[in-house]
């Protein structure tokens, strides 16, 4: 590859990180519910489309890294088994703004979303979070897309029968993730 084109590409590839790296991370946390593991996988996404943006630039680059990212979350699923994990979380000092109800807010959120098979939990993100219709998750999942539909309407049921997630004015749950401030 010539000079130039790697130059070119690395400044493409710079661009694409500045401009997509908070949405891809508050993705990932959404998905593990840990920010610092959130952080690994998109930073692993981002070095293997690194490795490979010559080919992805001609596509659509932020559904293939947001691709990377799911598919890092599922193989660290998959090699939990082999794992220590830590259980304690160092608290975070509030700053001039009282972010307690925001914190509790996301608190709910991940309790809510923990409770949800892996599928039903990433199939929630992309449609809700990631804003994606049901044939791009079925496209990016590699399922049918009869499959989205049946899975996101058992984790939304799941997810209403939760009475901690009803608005305060006791409707039916009303927790948007998209409302939702992910801390980076």
């Amino acid at each position: 590859m010539k000079r130039e084109q790697r130059q070119r590409l690395d400044a493409e590839f710079s661009a694409f990180v500045a401009g997509n790296s908070r949405q891809l991370i508050r993705l990932a946390e959404l998905l593990t519910g840990d920010p610092h593991r959130a952080r690994d996988i998109v930073q692993s996404a981002l070095e293997r489309a690194y490795l490979h943006w010559h080919r992805i630039t001609a596509d659509d680059p932020t559904a293939y890294v947001r691709r990377i990212v799911v598919n890092q979350h599922r193989d660290w699923w998959r090699r939990l088994r082999n794992r220590e994990l830590p259980t304690e979380h160092t608290p975070e000092r509030p700053g001039r703004e009282d972010l307690a109800e925001r914190q509790a807010q996301q608190a709910l959120l991940h309790q809510a979303l923990a409770t949800l098979t892996r599928r039903e939990r990433t199939v929630v993100v992309l449609r809700f979070y990631g804003d994606l219709t049901e044939a791009a998750i079925a496209a990016e999942l590699g399922i049918a897309p009869g499959t989205v539909k049946s899975t996101l309407h058992r984790a939304l049921t799941k997810l209403r029968a939760r009475p901690e997630l009803a608005d305060r004015e006791g409707g039916p749950a009303g927790l948007n993730p998209r409302n939702i401030e992910v801390t980076v």
